[in-house]
Order: C-alpha cells, then sequence, then structure tokens
C-alpha cells in the first residue's frame, strides 16, 4: 500500500519510537491521527510538525485500555476521517512486575502493561478493523520488541504483553485475509530510556553485532516497509543490529 492519501492511525503516536513512525507517515503523504493518553503537549508537538509537512492531523486522548473509550475515539476518526487505511499499535506502559510477588501495586501494574499491549490493541483493531474493510483493505502492524524471545528480569507483564500482540499478529493477518495484511515490527536499541549512562549506552551497543545504538527512524523505515509490502503478511521484522544472534559473534 502507498501511505500517499490513506488515513493511518498511530497509537502511542506523540514521542519516541510511535513519533518517529508518525513523521514518516506524514513524510509519506498520509493523514495522521495521533493517539495518547498523558502527553498531550508531546501530542500537539508532532501535529503541527505533521501539518508542516502537508498533511491533515489529529490528535485524539484516549486510555486504548478502555474498550468505551477506544469507541469514543474510533467515533471521532470516522466522522473526521471516514475510517482508517494503515493501523500502527504502538502504545505500551513498561512497568516493572517482579516475580512471585504479593505487592498489590505490582499485580496492578501486570494489568495495566497487559491491558495496553494486548487488550488495547484487540480492542483498537476490532473497532477500526471494519472501516478498513468498508474503504477495501489496509494495513495493520505492531510493535513488539526483543522481549518476546529473550525474556527480561523483573519485566515479566512486558514480556507477555509483547508475545501476546505478535500472537494477535498473526492470528490477525490470518482471520483478514486477503484484504488487509498485518505484520509486526521488534526494535533493539534504538532509544535509550531517559538518564542512561554513557557506559550503560555502550554496554548496550556491544550485546549487537554491528556495535552500536539504531535510532527511531531505522523503525519508522521498517514500518513503511511492511505497509508497501504488499506481499509480506503474518511476519515480523527485527530492527535490533543483530541483537539477537549477538552471542554468537566472534570476540576478537
Amino acid at each position: 500500500m502507498n501511505p500517499q492519501g490513506k488515513v493511518a492511525l498511530v497509537t502511542g503516536g506523540a514521542h519516541r519510537v510511535g513519533k518517529a513512525i508518525t513523521l514518516m507517515l506524514a513524510q509519506a503523504g498520509a493523514q495522521i491521527v495521533i493517539n495518547y493518553n498523558s502527553s498531550a503537549t508531546e501530542a500537539h508537538q508532532t501535529v503541527a510538525e505533521a501539518n508542516a509537512l502537508g498533511v491533515e492531523a489529529l490528535a485524539i486522548q484516549c486510555d486504548v485500555a478502555d474498550f468505551d473509550a477506544v469507541q469514543r475515539m474510533t467515533k471521532v476518526i470516522k466522522e473526521r476521517f471516514g475510517g482508517v487505511d494503515i493501523l500502527v499499535n504502538s502504545a505500551s506502559h513498561f512497568g516493572r512486575t517482579p516475580f512471585p510477588t504479593e505487592d498489590a501495586a505490582v499485580i496492578e501494574m501486570w494489568q495495566r502493561v497487559t491491558r495496553i499491549s494486548l487488550d488495547g490493541a484487540f480492542y483498537v483493531c476490532n473497532s477500526l478493523v471494519p472501516t478498513m474493510q468498508a474503504r477495501g483493505g489496509g494495513v495493520i502492524i505492531n510493535i513488539v520488541d526483543l522481549s518476546v524471545w529473550m525474556p527480561w528480569p523483573n519485566l515479566m507483564a512486558h514480556a507477555v504483553g509483547k508475545a501476546g500482540l505478535l500472537a494477535l499478529t498473526h492470528q490477525l493477518a490470518l482471520e483478514l485475509a486477503p484484504t488487509i495484511r498485518a505484520n509486526a515490527v521488534a526494535p533493539g536499541p534504538v532509544l535509550p530510556p531517559p538518564n542512561t549512562t554513557e557506559r550503560l549506552l555502550a554496554v548496550s551497543a556491544g550485546h549487537t553485532l554491528l556495535e552500536r545504538w539504531g535510532t527511531p527512524e531505522d523503525v519508522a523505515h521498517a514500518v513503511k516497509y511492511l505497509i508497501e509490502a504488499d506481499y509480506v503478511t503474518g511476519d515480523v521484522m527485527r530492527v535490533d543490529g543483530g541483537e539477537q544472534i549477538a552471542y554468537r559473534k566472534v570476540r576478537g
């Protein structure tokens, strides 16, 4: 699918990797809906940047883990654009969930993380896929990460949510073929958390085959490829500098 003139929704599209995907789509000529939950300032700034690229952009506040809120967001999108052609599920919450636990706050975090990653993506797809079908087809891209294959300590909810999102990707590809394609992108180290030390940056870079960090734009390029690749569905593209297999690299 050529994004030019299409309508795209990016959940979590206000900042970080989601913003890079949003601006890539705007640069490609798509009309943009930016979903955000609490990042209002960043969302409106991203809208302004998308508008400056010559496309129409709209920011909608919505907690994707809330089914009723997703229904309200869908109503606004239908009224403004008639539906979507491209859907990128990028919203996530990176919360620690040590296991086992008797801490009620950890249980609440488990629910929050998995509801956004998995329930939220399901709610958004379930609400907007009918508009894709009515428009003759579409593309869904889900943003997972390497925790699908390489679990991280104390981040069980995150890893399980992303693994579930990859399973949802496969199921969507099966259920919606041939008119709607569904794929996933799995970033590696492309954007460090705030306040990451230089030492930790170097350690993470050393865990990749390319021995460097990538960028959010690298992820956006992969998303663009999967949108345009009309014979690819049910697949996942890793954008990790070879991190997943770097444990086998030859040490000098």
